[in-house]
């Protein structure tokens, strides 16, 4: 598969180097030169955005239109921009990401769990403590694509449910935000989030 990181800080960095031991032909970029982003857009099945969240309008719409587009991101009220609609839980951030980029099929992924641990308990067997990482989406085939990366790169993909319910379950603040937990905890403290 070809998968195109936008976003070379430590999270889309640590899963262009999971994701190329395994096998998939990875291009990764920053933001900076527009032509590179939608260059390394257009070239993916699947595009990981890996950015800080208040970057998010600068992302290409026509290269990732009818794509998987894995969202990574976070709100974070001390380095973003304040967002009333974010600050007062109206929304969430997936979904301003969905909406800017429409027609692309967006799913959260990656973003409850530390970068270190991301580097760190990678690659591992089903037997050997594997972590779990919550995925959300609405559109079923975007949701299985990122749940099979989930799975190739040594995790458990656990399904929270659809962008909007399901991405709040596991949202910074949450009791499962970065908490580092097997599937069948991860499942049980999201079943107790709904």
């Amino acid at each position: 598969m070809r998968i195109g990181i936008i976003g070379a800080g430590h999270i889309g960095t640590t899963l262009s180097r999971h994701f190329a031991i395994v096998g998939h032909d990875v291009s990764l970029t920053g933001l900076l030169v527009a032509r590179t982003v939608r260059a390394v857009a257009s070239f993916a099945d699947v595009v990981v955005v890996a950015i800080p969240f208040h970057r998010y309008p600068e992302l290409p719409r026509a290269e990732v239109a009818g794509k998987p587009v894995i969202d990574t991101t976070n709100y974070d009220p001390g380095v973003d921009p304040p967002m009333r609609e974010l600050d007062e839980d109206r929304i969430t951030s997936s979904e301003l990401v969905a909406a800017h980029l429409l027609g692309a099929q967006v799913v959260k992924a990656f973003n409850a769990i530390r970068w270190e641990h991301l580097r760190d308990h990678a690659h591992r067997d089903r037997f050997a403590g594997r972590r779990g990482i919550p995925v959300s989406g609405d559109h079923v085939r975007a949701k299985k694509t990122a749940m099979a990366l989930v799975e190739e790169i040594g995790f458990d993909a656990v399904d929270a449910g659809g962008l909007a319910r399901g991405g709040r379950k596991f949202q910074p603040g949450t009791p499962v935000y970065a908490a580092d937990l097997t599937a069948s905890d991860l499942r049980a403290r999201l079943h107790l989030a709904t």
